[in-house]
């Protein structure tokens, strides 16, 4: 992989996701960083609270957690952010997620176009750009010579196909679960039941020069230099799915970062998913120790 060095940069939202046992830190961009942070990166994280009780909490929830929040802007009308969470029977989780919120009106400052300037990786998601502010902020950062990786999370109505395409196309590097694979190759008629024949549409159609698919308790399969690489997913008892692919997205970066092969970066990412599912919320505290047996384990 590419970069020019390993330095990350994560923008997006930052919120409260509502469990059903209580509200919890969450958002994929954060919940990225956060990891990334936590396994031993030099990350960084760009969001936007409300000037609000809830906001402060955020702030300080990441400053406990060793995060810079030097990139967290302060919004002084909008409020932070919470999204309702939903679980099935089976602990999947589905989305409310409220609107307008303080993310939405994230601002390209001269601040945050210094550190993108510094960065070697952006990591960023289709949601955080549903607001035509925060969009346009999000397009600025994607102008530069960073590795860009895109982590898809279509979440209804904030779904819609020339608002995500828009941010594929920008991406170098795609993560994205089996559902939403299936939900874009039908934007373009493809339904192939062969799930490696959508994944080499896919990479084709945005020119992703790796595309990542996860595929829950199933494992996930990476695609990269026309090659497949798949891995069955490590069995947990499962808590909740929130966060699992973030931490998934993490670990998986995080071993290519450190020019791992394709085959150990799916191996660590899919630990990293695995324990994070094992826990409840998307930001559990991070144990390697715990992530190392579960590889050990299987």
């Amino acid at each position: 992989m590419d970069i020019k060095n390993q330095k990350i940069i994560s923008v997006g939202e930052m919120l409260w996701d509502m469990m059903p046992n209580g509200p919890k830190p969450g958002g994929a961009p954060m919940n990225v960083a956060l990891q990334l942070n936590n396994i031993g990166l030099d990350v960084e994280f760009a969001s936007r609270i409300g000037n609000d009780e809830q906001g402060l909490k955020l702030k300080r929830f990441l400053e406990e957690s060793g995060m810079s929040t030097e990139l967290i802007q302060l919004d002084l009308e909008l409020p932070t952010s919470e999204v309702l969470v939903h679980l099935d029977d089976k602990n999947n989780a589905k989305y409310e997620i409220c609107e307008p919120v303080a993310w939405d009106h994230l601002e390209y400052t001269e601040q945050l176009s210094h550190k993108v300037k510094e960065s070697g990786i952006v990591v960023f998601g289709t949601l955080g750009s549903r607001n035509k502010k925060a969009k346009q902020t999000i397009l600025n950062v994607l102008d530069s010579d960073c590795l860009k990786v895109i982590d898809v999370n279509l979440r209804p109505p904030f779904d819609q196909k020339e608002d995500v395409e828009i941010l594929l196309g920008k991406a170098d590097v795609a993560k994205l679960n089996d559902e939403e694979l299936i939900q874009i190759s039908g934007w373009y008629g493809k339904t192939s039941k062969n799930e490696e024949d959508l994944i080499r549409w896919f990479s084709e159609q945005y020119q992703c020069s790796m595309v990542c698919v996860t595929k829950g308790a199933n494992g996930a399969v990476l695609f990269t230099n026309n090659q497949f690489f798949n891995h069955l997913g490590y069995k947990v008892a499962a808590v909740d799915a929130v966060g699992a692919g973030d931490a998934f997205l993490a670990g998986f970066l995080s071993a290519l970062v450190q020019n791992k092969s394709p085959e150990e970066a799916l191996n660590f990412g899919s630990a990293t998913g695995a324990f994070v599912a094992s826990k409840e919320g998307a930001t559990p505290k991070y144990d390697m120790s715990e992530v190392l047996r579960i590889m050990n384990q299987s």
